[in-house]
């Protein structure tokens, strides 16, 4: 038997929060009538901001979703439908990090779609490289520990367990393979 294509018939906001919608679809999939959750964000960009010494610079900070605190990759959301992620990343690098550099010196690397399952976010991730001191800008109720690290370090933390974010374990391992290939 051929599956029937999965038809939206419906799309109700259930809720709109600071990032994103939350909606109830109704959807006819293969024949049956059913309802899916699906939220909505706008998008965002991370960095993988590497030092002239060849190391990562991560970030530390708590997380309310995970009640504890994340080693990641720099990153946020887009400020509007018209900034360009490029443009977000290098923002999210100075603001977070403390360390900025031109766009000449970003490298697109991957773009990672975090919950296909629910979920339309969608983070595009640069390399920064020629990082040059400025100053963290952190909003009010954020704080954010910088680190350096060296790759292999962060690839042992993620087969331990000890990074589980998603958009930072995809970006790792895509730089390290990007570094093998260069």
């Amino acid at each position: 038997m051929k599956n029937q294509p999965v038809k939206r018939l419906n799309r109700t906001l259930q809720y709109e929060g600071s990032i994103l919608k939350i909606y109830q679809d109704t959807v006819d999939a293969n024949g049956h009538l059913a309802h899916w959750d699906f939220i909505h964000h706008n998008g965002a960009a991370a960095v993988v901001p590497v030092t002239e010494e060849g190391k990562i610079l991560m970030v530390r900070q708590y997380r309310n979703a995970m009640d504890r605190y994340t080693l990641e990759i720099p990153a946020g959301g887009l400020d509007s439908l018209e900034e360009s992620t490029i443009d977000c990343a290098q923002r999210e690098l100075e603001e977070e990090t403390g360390f900025k550099t031109e766009q000449s010196k970003m490298e697109f690397l991957i773009c990672v779609n975090t919950t296909v399952a629910f979920c339309d976010e969608k983070i595009d991730i640069y390399v920064a490289r020629d990082l040059k001191p400025s100053k963290q800008n952190l909003d009010e109720d954020e704080f954010i520990e910088v680190e350096a690290w060296t790759l292999s370090d962060l690839e042992d933390y993620i087969y331990q367990g000890k990074i589980t974010d998603g958009k930072t374990i995809a970006a790792i391992f895509a730089y390290a393979r990007k570094l093998n290939r260069d």
